[in-house]
C-alpha cells in the first residue's frame, strides 16, 4: 500500500535526512510543506526566502506548498493546510525532530486534527550520529543561522562536516543544534537530482541580541 506523506520542510539538515530515511522505509513523499511568517515573509524555521525552499523542491522533483501565518494562528495555518493535503490522497506527515517530547506532542495533535499519522524517522537517535550519517550519505549544508549566545558567529557559512562538529563541541555545543545552536540549508545530496546554486552574503546580519544569520540568495 502507497505511504504517501507530506514532510515538514525546514530546508535543513534534519528535515532532509528525515525524507531520505521515510522513503528508504517504504513512504512516498508527494509534498514539502514550509510554514512562512506573515510578518516578515521568511521561513519560520531556518529565515529562508520562498525561492530557496523552490529551489530545493525542483532539484528534488518533489512538489512543495507554503504556509503563511502569523503567531496566534499558526497551528490553525497549519492543520488547514493537512486537512487540504489528507483529501489528496496524503496519509502520514514526516518530521525531523529527534528527543523533544513536546514538539513531537504537537506534531501527534496537529496529524490527528486532519486525520492523518505523524511519523518521525530521527526520534531517539543520537544527536552527533544523525549528523554524521548525513554527511556519510554525501548530503551537504551550510551553517546560515547561529544563536550568538551558545555559538560564535565564525561559523556562519560554514559547511558542515566532521572536523567542524568537533569544533562546535569544544564550544559546549551539541553537534546537531538541536538545543538551538545553529541552522543549516541543505543543498546537495542523495536524493537531489542536482545541486541548488545559491549565493551566499558574507556579512554577518544580526537578528536580535542572540541571533545572527548570512543572507541566502539564488
Amino acid at each position: 500500500m502507497d505511504k504517501n506523506c507530506f514532510v515538514s520542510w525546514s530546508g535543513g539538515k534534519d528535515s532532509c535526512l528525515a525524507l531520505y530515511k521515510a522513503k528508504e522505509m517504504g513512504y512516498n513523499p508527494k509534498r514539502l510543506f514550509t510554514m512562512f511568517s506573515m510578518e516578515n515573509n521568511i521561513s519560520s524555521a531556518h529565515r529562508l526566502k520562498e525561492q530557496i525552499i523552490k529551489a530545493q523542491a525542483s532539484a528534488m522533483g518533489i512538489e512543495h506548498t507554503v504556509g503563511k501565518a502569523k503567531f496566534d494562528d499558526y497551528e490553525e495555518i497549519f492543520v488547514d493546510n493537512l486537512k487540504m493535503f489528507r483529501q489528496q490522497g496524503i496519509d502520514y506527515g514526516i518530521f525531523g525532530d529527534i528527543d523533544i517530547d513536546d514538539h513531537k506532542k504537537w506534531e501527534d495533535e496537529v496529524c490527528k486534527k486532519a486525520s492523518m499519522e505523524s511519523f518521525l524517522p530521527l526520534w531517539q537517535m543520537d544527536r552527533r550520529e544523525i549528523v554524521q550519517e548525513f554527511l556519510n550519505l554525501g548530503f551537504k549544508a551550510k551553517i546560515i543561522v547561529v544563536n550568538t549566545t551558545m555559538l560564535n558567529a565564525r561559523f556562519l557559512g560554514q559547511d558542515l562536516s566532521y572536523s567542524l562538529l568537533d569544533e562546535i563541541e569544544a564550544y559546549g555545543a551539541d553537534a546537531c543544534g538541536e538545543n538551538g545552536e545553529y541552522h543549516t540549508v541543505v543543498y546537495d545530496g542523495p536524493i537531489f537530482h542536482k545541486p541548488v546554486q545559491l549565493k551566499y552574503n558574507d556579512e554577518i546580519i544580526p537578528v536580535s541580541d542572540k541571533w545572527a544569520q548570512i543572507e541566502v540568495k539564488r
